[in-house]
């Protein structure tokens, strides 16, 4: 299964969703799961060395021509299963999210953070992926922009903050998709996050949360 993690307003947390997404997936069976960083966020998030080396940029870069189990010769295992294919270094390309697609829609689970807004492999990704997920906070400018996209995701990830006054049922009701999972904001994910040890210790709070996205 192919899970595209996706965000149309910076900050909505789609980095940290998608790392935990392939955490669990990894957990979840034998085969493991890849984790494809196209915002070049996850090593730190995860609290892993940055790779050093070629990454999926230069694998886009490359065109056509590179076979497609080269991108799998470009994971490194951050353990518990899950592999990590990271950003690399210079330009992203425009062009090549669909061919991604297809290398990653194999009998592995693949999880990709689609990275910034508007990244046209990340966009093309989302479009192609078994399970894309919008991660959206309750925000009315961020429920704006997600209308307006040029896509449409399978459900949606509900980053909940307390005192905002639109919920679940409001972004259902414009987006017309469901809400796959709702997370609540946690100082202790993002002091995880901060210090680095969310690989090494998945707080219970955002498993239970996305167990229904996965």
């Amino acid at each position: 299964m192919l899970v595209a993690c996706w965000s149309v307003k910076g900050g909505s947390g789609t980095t940290v969703v998608a790392a935990a997404l392939g955490m669990m997936l990894a957990s979840a069976g034998p085969r493991g799961a890849t984790l494809v960083d196209l915002g070049g966020d996850l090593p730190a998030a995860l609290g892993v060395p940055e790779p050093e080396g070629p990454g999926v940029a230069q694998w886009l870069d490359a065109g056509a021509g590179v076979a497609a189990d080269a991108l799998r010769r470009l994971e490194t295992e951050v353990g518990g299963g899950l592999a990590l294919v990271a950003r690399g270094g210079g330009p992203m390309p425009d062009a090549g999210g669909e061919r991604l697609a297809a290398a990653l829609a194999g009998d592995r689970h693949a999880v990709v953070d689609c990275g910034p807004p508007g990244l046209a492999p990340g966009v093309a990704v989302a479009a192609a992926a078994g399970l894309s997920l919008l991660v959206l906070r309750p925000c009315y400018l961020a429920l704006r922009r997600a209308l307006a996209a040029p896509l449409r995701p399978s459900g949606v990830v509900l980053v909940t903050e307390r005192e905002r006054s639109l919920g679940r049922r409001d972004v259902e009701d414009v987006l017309g998709v469901p809400v796959r999972a709702e997370v609540a904001w946690d100082p202790v994910v993002a002091r995880r996050v901060d210090a680095g040890l969310l690989a090494g210790n998945l707080p219970r709070t955002l498993e239970r949360a996305l167990r229904r996205a996965a």
